[in-house]
Formats: structure tokens, C-alpha cells, sequence
């Protein structure tokens, strides 16, 4: 396991969608696309924050008009709350694809993580960090909606942890007294330090040395 496993052709989809630039226009397009407007937004609330990222803002991102966007999304917070599901949505979709292949424990891991680290550091090797961690947490204290939604991610990344736990210990690829919860736990923890050290500045290289020292605790 010493050599580097090669980026799955799912990540590459998950980090395009992501992170794929478009052109900025201003004032409405005539046929606009509801998911890369939606994708522009989460882009800038990645940027700057939800709370610091204005109306104006958006609209140069999207190239949409105030009153378009209020039409095709609603008010801001309820257009944040549409990228933070656009993002969990591809997140989790990838992970799952990942973690359904026929490989042993210690690859399919490897390759959430490998995928989590191309979205945090971009496809410009920037540190950008997690969508949900950067913009959602600092929300969610007083937030019932972000935080509900923050509370719904952060379970299914457990919940879809936990079951390849629990077929990995029925197939013997870690040990029978295992906890699957408690290594789910872990290994989506995992995921949050690996987000936050890298838009700390903590180098990609040293983050994925992590990931692999923890999935080797994880594996036992």
C-alpha cells in the first residue's frame, strides 16, 4: 500500500462539477442553467462565507439580475441552503460510488479520501477546504436550517461508513469484535481534520500521510 493509488474516473467527474468554471455574466441569460447558477453561488459563498458574501455578489457570479435569482432560488439564505445540498449531494453520491467497489478496505478508503483532498484543494492545487466545514459551522450555532442540514451530511457519511465497516467485519478485513459506529465516527472525523488542516495550509502531501495513518488504524 506504500504507492500512490491513481484519482478514480468518479472523482475527476465530482471535482469538475465542483470546481468548473464559468463565464460571468451580467443581467439574466436567456436560457440560464438552474445547476451552474446554483454551482456559481456555492462557489462564491466558498469564497467569502455566507455572511460575507453579498447579493451583489451573486449576481456577478451568476449572471443573473436580483429579481431572477429571488424567482429561480428564493432569498439568500434559502439559495445557501440549495448549494449546501448541491454539495452534499455530490459528495455523497462520490463517496458511495467509492465505497461500493469491489476493492479491500484500505483502497476504498484511500480513494474517499483521495477524492475529499481534490475538492479541498481544488483543481488549481489551492487550499479551499470543505464547502460544508468552511461556510456552514459558523452558521450553525444559530441557525435551526444549516444546522439540521450540517446534522443530515455529517449522518449520512456515518451511516454510509458504517455499513462498509460492517461488511468489512463479516468478511474479516478487520477484526470481529469491531464497531463499525465507532469507526464510522472516526473515519468521518477523519475527513473534517483532513478539511480544516488544509485550509490552514497544511500541504496536500502531509494530508494524505494522515488519511493513510488513519485508515491503518481504522483497518487494524
Amino acid at each position: 500500500m506504500g504507492t500512490t493509488i491513481p484519482q478514480s474516473r468518479i472523482f475527476y467527474q465530482m471535482v469538475q462539477k465542483l470546481r468548473n468554471p464559468a463565464p460571468k455574466r451580467r443581467g439574466r441569460p436567456p436560457a440560464y442553467d438552474p445547476e451552474a447558477a446554483l454551482r456559481q453561488a456555492r462557489d462564491q459563498f466558498w469564497r467569502t462565507g455566507y455572511a460575507g458574501t453579498s447579493l451583489d455578489e451573486i449576481t456577478a457570479a451568476t449572471g443573473m439580475n436580483k429579481p431572477s435569482l429571488y424567482a429561480a432560488f428564493g432569498d439568500k439564505h434559502a439559495l445557501y441552503l440549495q448549494a449546501l445540498a448541491q454539495y452534499w449531494q455530490i459528495a455523497l453520491t462520490s463517496m458511495r460510488e467509492a465505497l461500493a467497489e469491489d476493492l479491500p478496505l484500505e483502497e476504498a478508503l484511500m480513494r474517499v479520501y483521495d477524492g475529499a483532498l481534490s475538492i479541498y484543494f481544488g483543481s488549481d492545487d489551492r487550499p479551499h477546504g470543505c464547502f460544508a466545514v468552511g461556510t456552514a459551522v459558523t452558521e450553525s450555532g444559530e441557525d435551526d436550517a444549516i444546522r439540521a442540514s450540517m446534522m443530515a451530511g455529517i449522518r449520512s457519511f456515518d451511516e454510509d461508513f458504517a455499513a462498509r465497516f460492517l461488511k468489512a467485519r463479516e468478511t474479516g478485513e478487520i477484526e470481529a469484535d469491531a464497531d463499525p459506529v465507532a469507526l464510522a465516527v472516526l473515519a468521518t472525523a477523519t475527513m473534517h481534520t483532513i478539511a480544516i488542516r488544509a485550509r490552514a495550509g497544511a500541504s496536500r502531501a502531509s494530508l494524505r500521510a494522515l488519511a493513510r495513518k488513519a485508515v491503518g488504524v481504522i483497518c487494524g
